[in-house]
């Protein structure tokens, strides 16, 4: 039998293209979307209970854990936006081949990450 399979499937072990890093987070700024966007329309809807619940959502959205929260969102809604641009455009044919593919990633990510500093800043000043 000629099995030259691996044997050892550590993940941490195995060195992946740019492309699959991106896609991979991608899919995981998209589970934490699916999750994020519903927890935020029910933490906004908490403010229309009272004014003394809207009281209690602003000081809990001035506080360092929830200028986190809301940068970690921030952060998953721009980086999934810029790699769903991405991908629009090799939809529509644009850098589809191996060495474009590996451009856009890095582009993406080298936008994403400028948009997530920005942000940050405009969250935490």
């Amino acid at each position: 039998m000629n099995d030259k399979r691996p044997v050892n499937l550590a993940l941490h072990t195995m060195k992946f293209p740019i492309t699959a890093i991106t896609s991979i987070l991608h899919r995981i700024t998209g589970f934490l979307l699916f999750f994020l966007i519903p927890l935020s329309l029910w933490v906004l809807d908490t403010t229309l209970n009272s004014p003394n619940s809207f009281v209690n959502t602003m000081n809990f959205l001035h506080s360092p854990s929830g200028k986190f929260w809301v940068w970690v969102f921030l952060s998953a809604l721009l980086f999934h936006l810029v790699m769903g641009i991405r991908h629009l455009f090799m939809d529509l044919g644009i850098a589809e081949t191996l060495r474009g593919g590996k451009v856009t990633s890095w582009l993406g990510i080298i936008c994403s990450g400028i948009l997530i500093i920005l942000a940050g800043v405009w969250i935490w000043q």
